[in-house]
């Protein structure tokens, strides 16, 4: 049976507006878009890392009881489960101060091996951390050689521009292991000095050959060999923005998950094929701005038309 791999760091997002702690949430990219696949039915496995400590049981139980397969998560006991303070402005938008308390030995579990037309989603600065790199790295091309299709969100933001130069040579690896690199305007902007999607396609065109360009209400960009085109997003009032890029992801590899999205098509899609990839990808993405959730709500996923369970009446 096809999966769904991601895999990213957890951390407890605790969440402030106005000064006050509105929300405890688990997440983490990759754990919030796998949360949305999970409610909606569909097979995921999370890969990562958080402590044996009151903090990381939460989190365990919560994945599970969401159906994500944490079987390749390493649960350590020389440390804590990082936690991310999350302060939103005047526009619901974050920014964050993180504390960390990691073990020497990191990731140390047993990777899975991914197979033909399977998904995986990685990403963050999780994805160009030294420590984990090499059993990280292993994963991602035992994938990309097993024909895989596998997605690299960057989400490299402004706090980390000052490792500009360290950290490129190795963003650049990870998205020429890519079949699908999705990123926003601020992601190709802070890496490659890119203020429009022309601009980030030639960029990232040597490595792969398949680019989304998210830019928040302006719309979603495509641009592969075969197709170019823009397509619209929702005008609402956002709750909170946390999560909207992890959930437009999840979006994305629900629609693709269900229509047999094959990895040698991918770059070959017609405009038709890609407005359900991204309609669906809108649809998660303004759901989840909707509350101080990292994740579509459970009605929302019993509702989708991506709800691999019995029912699935259309939303």
């Amino acid at each position: 049976m096809r999966k769904i791999f991601g895999t990213g760091e957890t951390v407890l997002d605790i969440i402030f507006k106005n000064g006050q702690p509105q929300a405890a949430k688990p997440g983490g990219a990759m754990l919030n878009s796998l949360v949305s696949l999970g409610r909606a039915g569909l097979p995921v496995y999370f890969i990562s890392e958080y402590a044996d400590d009151n903090v990381g049981s939460h989190i365990d139980s919560f994945l599970h009881s969401n159906g994500v397969d944490t079987s390749h998560v390493h649960h350590y006991s020389d440390g804590k489960t990082k936690l991310a303070l999350a302060f939103l402005d005047e526009r619901n938008d974050a920014t964050y101060t993180f504390y960390e308390d990691y073990p020497a030995n990191r990731l140390d579990t047993d990777m899975p091996e991914a197979s033909r037309n399977d998904i995986v989603l990685f990403g963050s600065i999780y994805a160009i951390t030294a420590e984990i790199r090499g059993k990280f790295t292993g994963f991602i091309s035992q994938a990309c050689n097993s024909g895989s299709i596998v997605i690299y969100d960057p989400n490299f933001r402004s706090a980390h521009r000052h490792e500009l130069d360290r950290l490129k040579p190795l963003i650049i690896e990870n998205m020429s292991m890519a079949s699908l690199v999705r990123g926003s305007d601020e992601d190709f902007e802070n890496i490659f000095g890119a203020s429009t999607p022309d601009e980030a396609w030639d960029a990232i065109r040597p490595y792969c050959k398949c680019l989304v360009y998210t830019a928040s209400a302006e719309g979603v960009y495509v641009r592969t060999e075969a197709f170019r085109g823009k397509f619209p997003v929702k005008e609402i009032t956002p709750v909170s923005t946390i999560g909207a890029g992890d959930n437009f992801n999840a979006g994305m590899m629900a629609a693709m998950f269900i229509n047999n999205t094959d990895v040698d098509r991918l770059s070959l899609m017609d405009g038709n094929q890609w407005r359900d990839i991204i309609s669906a990808g809108v649809d998660f993405a303004t759901e989840v701005c909707m509350s101080y959730e990292n994740y579509v709500s459970r009605e929302f996923a019993e509702r989708s038309r991506y709800n691999t369970r019995e029912s699935k009446p259309e939303i």
